[in-house]
């Protein structure tokens, strides 16, 4: 009787097969176009992707900035036949592309990738959540604290990632909802602030660094 492989969804995630394929993209290269058809989830091994939106009067919106060991393009696996935003690397990365058909026959083949799939999902759905509460409550100082200190923890957890100058001060204004200048205010007063005053007060020093980083985009 031979022995049963283990599947590692990590190890799929990361290479090609039958509906994969590993993508390498240049900064400013888009990975889909809003309006393109949606057939494909996209898997970020390295590097940033940014979503963007643009409404019917030609306003558009940054909408989020993902990194290694997320997903998008997911919208496909719910029915949605068009992509409603458009996706950008806005640093050298590389994707893997996993067909919509290929998904469906893992994630009913492999409970272990079916799991990790599904708490991605909960974990976005959640973010979701604070994100709305967030930009209904808060001001745009807290906003913009709140994203700094998400983007300098995309990878594991306990450890911190430096915001790159590909993040420009445009971009965090269009993330929080609010200008540019009020951005370039709080990031110039952000290390003399009060701890009180950062979302999360046990980390306003981590915040502050970012703040200073990101503050010549």
């Amino acid at each position: 009787m031979g022995t049963k492989l283990t599947f590692d969804a990590q190890e799929f995630l990361a290479g090609v097969g039958v509906g994969k394929a590993v993508l390498k993209l240049q900064k400013n290269q888009n990975v889909f176009l809003q309006g393109d058809t949606a057939d494909t989830v996209y898997y970020i091994q390295q590097g940033k992707i940014k979503l963007t939106v643009v409404s019917q009067h030609d306003k558009e919106a940054v909408v989020g900035i993902l990194g290694p060991g997320q997903f998008f393009g997911e919208g496909c696996m719910n029915g949605h036949p068009l992509r409603i935003s458009t996706t950008t690397a806005i640093e050298d990365s590389v994707v893997t592309s996993i067909t919509k058909q290929a998904m469906k026959t893992t994630l009913h083949d492999q409970p272990a990738f079916s799991e990790l799939f599904v708490a991605y999902l909960l974990t976005r759905n959640s973010r979701i959540e604070e994100d709305l509460i967030d930009q209904l409550f808060n001001s745009s100082e807290r906003r913009l604290a709140r994203v700094l200190l998400l983007l300098a923890h995309f990878g594991k957890e306990g450890t911190s990632q430096p915001i790159t100058p590909n993040i420009s001060q445009e971009t965090l204004a269009e993330m929080i909802g609010t200008t540019r200048s009020r951005v370039s205010q709080f990031m110039n007063k952000v290390p003399q602030a009060r701890p009180d005053q950062l979302q999360r007060p046990h980390r306003s020093q981590q915040c502050a660094a970012r703040c200073r980083a990101a503050r010549q985009a």
